[in-house]
């Protein structure tokens, strides 16, 4: 498989948790909040066995996030894109139900039959109404089984469908007039959906869906040596599952772009003396990875096995410039008063002034 579920990825993580976790599981949980927030952050557990981390960043987060599904609240992680608001979706859901598959996936064609239920039109012709010519929804699954349904891009949806979630995460009931019947949620059902605070007022929730929400902000990471980290353990993850030829990047070339994706973010150097314009592309730290990853391709198939300069450039470049009038001239300024004045950066600059 190019990527496994969460739940087979760590199966042995999760069953070591299940070995020692003593504390009490809130109902059809398949760990206690305290071994959930152990798996998502990582740890050293009392019998030796190492859990490794899936999320960096504040531990307080992760205990509100793991809190809020054990009430009756859903929980809504909102951040700008990169913040690894579906990678912590999929991995509460793997920790808590086992199964982090029960997905919907949100976008301005999403319809109200792909939240409450469908129909198998050929059997709904042949014998009418019945539960046998129901299509039930991920949602409808994990209400039935009481899992973690998941919604991804939450206010990418239209308002009118968002909705539809009003009556199922109020009264824990789905509606099924047509058969005259109902689906009530089992004891552990929840949902978890994300949104994208860059997409603010596309489809904005209604005052009565947030109410059924409690929101969680993801921010981005608050030093260079946390996304530095970051970028690290999932890079050494993606070259292992994409079986790259490639010696693992040295620390420094990936400090190197995550100063510069975090300069531009901020709009200032890292040393506070220079101001500088950020472009409109968005920086985050997912694209950083795949930016490293990159490189990491370019010099297995057709360099030396080692990460260097050049290898990166291109994909530098690629990531930062999205609008080709206005990002041009942000990088090349950039490139001109930070990246050739810096020491041990002129590999660097010369290789992404050959690209340009």
């Amino acid at each position: 498989m190019l990527r496994e579920h969460a739940e087979e990825e760590f199966a042995v993580e999760l069953e070591e948790l299940g070995k020692v976790d003593n504390k009490q599981c809130p109902p059809n949980w398949r760990l206690s909040p305290w071994a959930v927030v152990m798996y998502v952050l990582g740890g050293r557990l009392d019998n030796g066995f190492e859990v490794s981390p899936k999320y960096i960043g504040d531990r307080r987060i992760i205990e509100v996030a793991t809190a809020t599904l054990t009430t009756d609240r859903a929980l809504l992680l909102l951040g700008v894109p990169g913040t690894a608001k579906s990678w912590l979706s999929e991995h509460l859901a793997a920790a808590i139900s086992g199964d982090s598959t029960l997905l919907i996936q949100g976008t301005a064609g999403t319809s109200e039959e792909a939240i409450r239920y469908g129909w198998n039109y050929a059997k709904l012709l042949a014998d009418g109404p019945s539960m046998a010519a129901l299509v039930q929804s991920p949602l409808m699954r994990a209400m039935e089984d009481g899992k973690i349904a998941r919604v991804e891009e939450l206010t990418r949806i239209p308002a009118d469908v968002q909705d539809t979630l009003i009556t199922v995460l109020s009264e824990k009931t789905l509606p099924i007039p047509e058969l005259n019947s109902q689906v009530q949620a089992r004891k552990g059902f929840s949902v978890i959906a994300t949104a994208n605070d860059r997409d603010k007022g596309v489809n904005e929730l209604s005052s009565a869906l947030k109410r059924r929400f409690n929101t969680v902000v993801l921010p981005l990471p608050k030093t260079v040596d946390e996304e530095v980290e970051i970028v690290q353990l999932r890079v050494e993850s993606l070259g292992k599952a994409l079986e790259l030829p490639a010696e693992p990047p040295a620390l420094e070339e990936i400090r190197r772009i995550v100063t510069i994706f975090r300069e531009l973010r901020s709009g200032v150097t890292e040393d506070g003396k220079t101001k500088i314009k950020s472009p409109s592309s968005t920086l985050s730290t997912a694209e950083v990875i795949s930016v490293v990853n990159h490189g990491i391709a370019l010099s297995a198939h057709f360099g030396d096995g080692n990460l260097q300069a050049a290898d990166v450039a291109s994909g530098l470049i690629g990531a930062v410039i999205k609008d080709p009038v206005q990002d041009k001239v942000v990088w090349r300024e950039y490139l001109e008063t930070v990246v050739k004045e810096r020491d041990g950066w002129k590999d660097l600059y010369r290789a992404c002034r050959e690209v340009s």
